[in-house]
This record gives C-alpha cells, sequence and structure tokens, in this order.
C-alpha cells in the first residue's frame, strides 16, 4: 500500500509539471508536450495532479477533450477504487 500512495504521489507531481512546463513552452513559442501524452499521464493515475494544473495555470482549459476528458478519468478512477475495495471486503 505504501507503494502505490508513493506512486500516486510521483504520478501526480509529475503530471503537474507537465502541465505547468507545457504552458511555459506555449508561452514561449517551444516545442510542446503532445497532448496525447499529457491524457497518458492523466489515465496513470495523474488526473488529480492535472485539474490543480488546469485551475493554477490556467492550462487546456479550452480544450473540450480536457476540460471534460480529465474529470471523466477522475470518476472512471474513482468507480474502479470503489469497484476493487468492494470485491476485496465481500470475497
Amino acid at each position: 500500500m505504501q507503494i502505490l500512495k508513493f506512486y500516486l504521489i510521483f504520478i501526480n507531481l509529475l503530471t503537474f509539471g507537465l502541465f505547468v512546463l507545457d504552458k511555459w513552452l506555449a508561452k514561449h513559442v517551444k516545442w510542446r508536450i503532445p497532448e496525447n501524452r499529457l491524457l497518458l499521464a492523466c489515465l496513470m493515475g495523474g488526473s488529480l495532479g492535472a485539474v490543480v494544473a488546469m485551475n493554477v495555470v490556467r492550462h487546456k482549459t479550452q480544450k473540450l477533450k480536457f476540460v471534460w476528458g480529465v474529470p471523466l478519468i477522475i470518476l472512471i478512477q474513482g468507480g474502479l477504487i470503489v469497484l476493487i475495495v468492494y470485491l476485496i471486503a465481500h470475497y
């Protein structure tokens, strides 16, 4: 369980950093982090870090796939956690 906690902290900090970096790169007209990689980081457990970054640096807040997609990922991941806990508790 400790490993999972550290992984989630790491992936959320990493995802937050990726969003902040991509915002900086956008402002300075540099190469960008592909949207698919940002979404992959969310799918890997960093969706909370993405939501925080989206609100703190106002990045990707006009893109529907992020405005709707990231919260949807959070709901799906939360549902899976509830399902797993339920299955563990009842079997």
